[in-house]
């Protein structure tokens, strides 16, 4: 049976002649035929051959999204190597702290820039040597034929489903990053599974998909949705301009799109203050059907709720819709839990939301909203057919199936801890509801995720910021499906003396890491009032629920 690479190499040989992906640059297209896609494969192929690497060698690439991106990253896989994609806006330090873990043998890297940046941050005492060259230098190197340039001439290698393909570093609790290997059977069985569920949102189509995509393609969600677009009869746009994705949407009219919350509630919220500026007559007009879609919604209809929804639909809900283009099917959302008002809101616009849950160590999925199915607000889907998940001990979402990772990149203990019996332990809790669809009710371990994918661990934050303020008794970071993180503090400390220490220690943390808010707590946490254990440890859970208030407030305030 074919592996993935071997299936994306025959649809790009099928599509050649047409465009197949494509970058906004301003109002312009810059585009790639399937043939000129495969003749940058082969370029960069062809440079690969005439290097000293051997099968399973790892080579990182750090840049922003580009064609020539995935040009690289296949042209890296067909030849054997292993891809450590890294996130080009994280600090340094850090991409260097991933390298020194895995030791690839070069860095492939988009500009100058980056590789500057890598090159001044590398200590003495790396212990290796990590070439580093830019995409340019490999693209615009070939030694090909002009015979096989025309007509791109990929050369596949035979891959066996347990050879590794790739190591996506994740951040694990105690605060340093952690490598998931994925291999060739667990990305070929993933993207069986999500090419049937676009085939299923997609019937009835005629041409290709129309796709926009703006994630990272270093986060495992995101790649494994390219390589879908690739499988698939496809022309996919990459956002180059995250400031402008309004206009990139407008621009690529897609079919459907994967997103993380954040968009999306800032759609939402962007919606609101629209409205709440325009004349009294539009904002009650808007109140009035929001209210009536609510309880369409719940079952709960009233009289006249039919009339409002029908003009809030022709005069306001179907503007906004058009924002979105003339042939939205779908929007896919992902990585983080959806608030259900902002389920609801879309839904209220006539827009689906199909909600995707999994992790890297699932090669990204777990479960998808079927199209054909029950789609229930505030939750994730029926589990991919394949696999197995179930609820565990604290009500802990466990998983088994040809989709879970081997291990972590040199981390026997660690590996083991989450793989026991044949079951991946997620550290989710979740519920399945009488339709199949799965709900994530919380978190076992104390990892961050904000709303927009990043996952942080609280601690080494926690305890930096402890040293810069003495006088504080506890130290709490909060944000678990937030935009951003605040920080709950307790002890003598004055509001001044804290702000400077945020100021100093956020000037070291990348932008999702920093701290945005702050409140001083004046009840003080104990064991008797049920906020620490007996061992003086804090009750997250419990101190969020006691909290809840002063947490909303913060976030408020930043609004």
């Amino acid at each position: 049976m074919p592996n993935f690479l071997e299936n994306i190499f025959a649809q790009l040989e099928k599509s050649a002649p047409r465009v197949v992906v494509r970058e906004i640059q301003g109002e312009e297209f810059r585009e790639l035929t399937g043939t000129q896609l495969l003749q940058q494969i082969r370029r960069a192929q062809d440079w690969i051959r005439r290097r000293n690497f051997s099968p399973g060698d790892r080579v990182a690439i750090l840049g922003p999204n580009s064609m020539r991106w995935i040009a690289i990253d296949l042209a890296l896989m067909v030849e054997g190597l292993v891809v450590v994609p890294l996130y080009y806006r994280q600090a340094a330090g850090e991409l260097v702290a991933v390298m020194r873990d895995c030791q690839p043998k070069m860095l492939i890297a988009d500009g100058g820039a980056l590789r500057g940046a890598i090159n001044a941050a590398w200590p003495a005492d790396a212990g290796f040597t990590c070439n580093t060259v830019l995409f340019d230098e490999i693209l615009a190197t070939s030694a090909i034929g002009r015979g096989e340039e025309q007509t791109g001439g990929v050369r596949l290698n035979p891959r066996a489903d347990s050879d590794l393909v790739t190591i996506v570093y994740t951040s694990g609790t105690s605060g340093e990053p952690k490598g998931v290997c994925l291999n060739i059977g667990n990305v070929s069985f993933i993207l069986e599974r999500t090419t049937y569920r676009f085939n299923q949102l997609m019937r009835g189509s005629q041409g290709a998909d129309s796709v926009f995509h703006y994630l990272p393609l270093n986060f495992a969600a995101s790649w494994i949705a390219t390589l879908t677009f690739l499988l698939r009869d496809s022309v996919v746009t990459l956002s180059t301009d995250l400031s402008k994705l309004a206009d990139e949407i407008r621009l690529s009219q897609p079919h459907y799109f994967l997103n993380v919350p954040t968009l999306l509630e800032r759609v939402r919220r962007g919606v609101d203050d629209a409205i709440s500026k325009r004349p009294s007559v539009i904002r009650s007009l808007y109140e009035r059907a929001r209210a009536a879609a609510q309880r369409e919604i719940d079952g709960a209809a009233q009289s006249f709720d039919g009339i409002w929804l029908a003009v809030g639909r022709a005069l306001i809900f179907s503007k906004i819709k058009e924002r979105f283009g003339p042939n939205l099917r779908a929007l896919i959302c992902g990585s983080a839990p959806l608030a259900p008002e902002t389920q609801n809101f879309f839904r209220m616009l006539g827009i689906r939301v199909l909600q995707v849950y999994g992790l890297t160590e699932t090669t990204g999925i777990c479960t998808t909203d079927d199209p054909d199915g029950i789609v229930d607000t505030g939750h994730v889907g029926p589990t991919i057919d394949g696999i197995e998940m179930k609820v565990g001990q604290e009500s802990e979402l466990i998983v088994r199936g040809p989709n879970i990772f081997p291990g972590y990149w040199n981390r026997e203990e660690e590996t083991a801890a989450v793989l026991r019996d044949g079951w991946f332990h997620t550290g989710d809790q979740g519920e399945k509801n009488e339709h199949g669809n799965w709900r994530i009710v919380g978190r076992v371990k104390n990892l961050l995720i904000l709303n927009s994918g990043h996952k942080i661990p609280p601690e080494p934050i926690e305890d930096k910021l402890a040293q810069l303020l003495p006088a504080a008794q506890h130290v709490i970071l909060v944000g678990n499906g937030r935009g951003y993180v605040c920080v709950l503090l307790t002890g003598s400390v004055e509001k001044t003396t804290v702000q400077a220490a945020l100021d100093d220690l956020n000037r070291e943390l990348p932008h999702y890491r920093q701290i945005r808010n702050f409140t001083v707590l004046s009840e003080t946490l104990t064991p008797e009032s049920g906020l620490l254990t007996a061992m003086g440890k804090l009750r997250r859970t419990a101190i969020n629920e006691r909290f809840a208030s002063q947490i909303d407030s913060l976030y408020a305030q930043k609004t």
